[in-house]
């Protein structure tokens, strides 16, 4: 990523407060089986109970950082129709002709095709770029190359 406050793409947007939501609801019911200050049983209580509260920091810990990527997307605004970054829809020639309007996303989803990860040999590429710039990755096949023909978002 660029290092400053990143957008988010609707679909990561989707993914972050789906999983913040998850996350919650599972602190609550871990936390709501710690014992609090009353002494525990044997030495097999003492450890399941020492698992959930150590269940219950890693839970906070993922949604401290689910929380703070909100509040950097808000910040961010919108992507750049400039530069390419994350939540922009670039549109892209590949070196045989090709073309193909992509989303540079945070996550990929299978059904979805046009996502392209940031952090994918293409996805790499792209951040940054301007329309008429030429990115070179690498991909199984080989090295490969495209041409940025457009930045928007949603089409634009």
């Amino acid at each position: 990523m660029s290092g400053g406050p990143e957008p988010i793409s609707a679909e990561g947007l989707r993914a972050v407060q789906e999983e913040l939501a998850q996350l919650r609801a599972e602190r609550g019911e871990v936390a709501a089986t710690l014992r609090g200050v009353e002494p525990v049983g044997d030495r097999a209580d003492a450890a399941d109970e020492l698992q959930r509260a150590s269940e219950v920091t890693r839970l906070d810990r993922r949604i401290a950082e689910l929380e703070a990527r909100l509040r950097e997307a808000e910040a961010a605004g919108e992507p750049s129709r400039r530069v390419v970054g994350i939540g922009s829809t670039v549109t892209v020639r590949f070196g045989d002709g090709a073309e193909e309007t992509v989303e540079i996303s945070e996550l990929a989803e299978e059904r979805d095709l046009t996502l392209v990860t940031f952090d994918s040999p293409l996805g790499k590429a792209l951040l940054g770029r301007h329309p008429g710039e030429t990115v070179h990755y690498d991909t199984p096949a080989g090295a490969a190359s495209a041409v940025v023909l457009s930045v928007g978002r949603d089409g634009e």
